[in-house]
């Protein structure tokens, strides 16, 4: 996607732009967001024409003056008193902020029963005409930019309120019903903002988008997504680079359906192509055309935090953890004064099990801002690998506290509290960030392993069942669907739910590199590197339904993962194809895989031992005496359960012997 030197010229003045007035409205993570992308584009080559500063072309976006008449014109006025409520806001005095434009005995003017029932007759009478300007407005004449400032600044205040007033966190009267009490006020004063303006075919003429986009968050906030979504895309249309729009669209986004849905209702530019990469990316997707995305974009912005972000998330969701962890040591060193996603890389580094890297990294959020909620995740996941969980807790608390919608601080938090036996706490923090996050598969994954621990199988089935049909290609998954329903005698439904487990490991294997992804049963076929214990459990399965040719099979597949599944013969192909059946995109949050590669095989382990050793004791009970005489002897090298192998071997040994003094007699 190379950009012509006239479209960079253009894409930095909208950048510029996009900093400018998203500072100005005080939306500051947008304006940043918006600074970095601006700078990671490489520099234009040295103009030769003299700058002239009366000339439009070198004009800064700071000096560029509203292209409304009116709104410049309310601007112009109001100039001190926006200088006044911008520097209350960005002192944190929310009230005082909304005040200067919006005094409470002018809310409570405009918003008594009395208007509403105005507003209500006249949403009756059909939508007034925006040329009829006979009809006074209720509302006072103030600039959409004074407008937004001001209501965005009671929003904070009732934001800051509930924080306030909220228990301390897991606390005994925390139960997260703790609303934000000027939602009704802002919500109600933009829906007569925009009933006055609304035109016949629903248009809301001379808006500049900003007031959409926080309308849209208001909704967002009490739950209406539909409606919610239609003001945050009414938004981009007016405004495109609004960067926080785009971020409450993908927070009410549950599927890569409803994602491709709405991308069909937006602007086509480069800021719609980096929200439909980053929602996927949120929704856990990997795939060849994500990657080719995420590709092109670097070639503009070669430098982007954000997007070396996410090409580090996307080897992450792809199971590449060493990769992963390569990028974000690359992002570290080029930006050591960031923090966002460091929490991941703090994720990827407890699972590779690099405590001093971990500690480096704990040690450098610390040192940038020990109260930041991704500092404290970092150091609670520190603490956590070195098995101080109660030390773990008390960081994500620490999270919590700093920021109630931290994920990632709910969910490791459970997990903590799943590792201190405390499983009520545990399912409490897992449904906590389940209302914060419903696409967190982790969060519904260790609902159905804490479940599980107490036995209360039913339950943990519907929440793996969940977390399996958020990713479907995920075997750890299915492996968990499969083993609650081996525990609840469902032996058959079982067997189905594992081999989709083995499935969706040959799609990481054969897919993760981007390469082809296409018949994952072709040349590596099922007898490529499978995970044994899977193979073992579908094994014993079998045999607990009496069907011991199939249980056999499985056994001696489950032996071949020593050296790679290079001995198997046999060609279940069609017998782990029966779930072929879902789209691929998904990915699994963090295990190791680096020893089981293909062609390398898992070597000894207990799963294979014990197939092994069920393998042996088929063949006594067949009078396959030389099979079985091999396998003890290989039971007695490999080490796992020598003393038992050693009996069967003396077994073996006599019964051979008897064997063979009875066909002597004969």
């Amino acid at each position: 996607m190379p950009l012509s030197a006239h479209e960079a010229l253009q894409l930095r003045v909208a950048l510029q732009d996009a900093v400018v007035k998203c500072s100005e409205r005080c939306l500051y993570q947008s304006s940043k967001w918006a600074a970095e992308l601006l700078n990671a584009l490489p520099e234009m080559e040295d103009v030769d024409e003299p700058i002239d500063a009366g000339n439009s072309a070198f004009t800064s976006p700071i000096y560029t003056p509203n292209q409304d008449p009116e709104e410049a014109a309310l601007e112009a006025k109001e100039l001190s008193k926006y200088l006044l409520a911008k520097s209350f806001f960005d002192c944190h005095e929310y009230d005082r902020c909304a005040a200067v434009f919006l005094p409470d005995s002018l809310l409570s003017g405009i918003l008594s029963p009395r208007s509403d029932m105005a507003i209500t007759r006249s949403k009756a009478k059909g939508k007034a005409k925006i040329a009829d300007s006979t009809k006074p407005s209720a509302l006072p004449i103030i600039s959409q930019k004074s407008l937004f400032l001001a209501l965005y600044a009671k929003l904070m205040s009732g934001e800051k309120r509930k924080n306030e007033d909220s228990e301390m966190v897991m606390g005994p009267q925390d139960l997260g019903t703790v609303a934000n009490k000027q939602l009704l006020v802002v919500g109600r004063y933009l829906t007569t903002w925009f009933e006055e303006r609304a035109t016949d075919d629903d248009e809301v003429v001379g808006s500049q988008g900003w007031l959409e986009y926080l309308y849209g968050m208001v909704l967002a906030k009490e739950k209406n997504d539909d409606k919610a979504l239609e003001f945050l895309i009414r938004s981009v249309h007016k405004y495109t680079m609004n960067w926080g729009c785009w971020l409450e669209m993908t927070s009410l986004i549950s599927s890569v359906e409803k994602l491709n849905h709405v991308s069909r209702h937006c602007p086509q530019n480069i800021v719609s192509y980096m929200f439909h990469l980053h929602t996927s990316l949120e929704l856990y997707q990997q795939s060849p055309s994500l990657a080719n995305s995420l590709e092109q974009l670097l070639s503009i912005f070669p430098t982007s935090s954000f997007l070396l972000t996410c090409n580090a998330l996307l080897s992450y969701h792809s199971k590449d953890l060493e990769a992963a962890e390569q990028h974000f040591s690359g992002l570290l060193s080029m930006h050591p004064h960031r923090l966002e996603s460091l929490d991941h890389y703090s994720n990827i580094l407890y699972v590779l099990n690099i405590r001093p890297k971990l500690a480096f990294l704990a040690h450098l959020c610390s040192s940038v801002d020990k109260f930041r909620p991704e500092s404290c995740v970092v150091i609670g996941n520190y603490y956590s690998l070195l098995s101080m969980h109660e030390k773990a807790v008390q960081y994500f608390r620490r999270a919590l506290t700093l920021d109630r919608t931290c994920l990632s601080a709910w969910t490791l938090m459970g997990h903590e509290y799943v590792e201190l036996k405390n499983t009520h706490a545990a399912i409490e923090s897992y449904r906590r960030a389940v209302d914060v996050n419903r696409r967190d598969y982790r969060a519904w994954y260790g609902l159905g392993q804490t479940y599980e621990m107490l036995e209360m199988h039913t339950y943990a089935l519907w929440y793996y069942k969940k977390a399996a049909g958020l990713r479907p290609w995920d075997g750890k998954m299915w492996m968990a669907v499969g083993s609650c329903l081996e525990k609840m005698g469902r032996e058959r439904d079982g067997i189905k739910a594992l081999k989709r487990a083995l499935l969706a490991d040959a799609y990481y294997d054969v897919g993760s590199s981007f390469g082809s992804g296409g018949d994952l049963l072709g040349s590596r076929g099922a007898i490529g590197q499978m995970d044994p214990d899977i193979l073992l459990q579908i094994a014993v399965m079998y045999d607990q339904l009496g069907e011991e040719e199939e249980a056999k099979a499985y056994m001696e597949l489950c032996v071949a993962q020593e050296d790679g599944g290079a001995a198997a013969d046999m060609n279940l192909g069609e017998s782990v194809r029966i779930h072929n059946d879902s789209p691929p995109g998904s990915e699994d949050e963090a295990e190791p895989r680096g020893e089981n590669n293909a062609g390398e095989g898992t070597g000894v382990t207990a799963a294979t031992s014990k197939a092994r050793m069920w393998l042996a004791k088929f063949a006594m009970r067949t009078a396959d005496y030389t099979t079985a005489s091999r396998l003890a002897a290989e039971l007695c090298q490999d080490g796992v359960e020598v003393e038992e192998a050693k009996a069967l071997f003396r077994e073996v040994r006599s019964r051979s012997e008897a064997a063979g003094v009875l066909s002597s007699a004969d």
